[in-house]
């Protein structure tokens, strides 16, 4: 019995090329996800067209840093 328990856990573990390839991607569609977010805050906050598409740019470029810089400079 442990036996057959230690295969289902390893099988977990083995994710397989497809599973691989989606954790690779998932910081990629995270990236963008956050910044077509802040993109639309942006416009949705009344700013105007082109401050909204150097922060969906530079979000894009510097997702961490440009995220934390653009929570702390848009309006309430």
């Amino acid at each position: 019995m442990s036996r057959k328990f230690n295969k289902q856990v390893i099988s977990l573990i083995n994710l397989g090329e497809v599973g691989r390839s989606f954790i690779a991607l998932l910081p990629i569609f995270l990236n963008i996800f956050i910044s077509i977010w802040a993109y639309r805050d942006s416009r949705s906050r009344g700013n105007s067209k082109e401050f909204s598409l150097i922060v969906l740019i530079a979000l894009l470029a510097f997702p961490i840093i440009g995220l934390l810089i653009y929570l702390v400079i848009r309006r309430d």
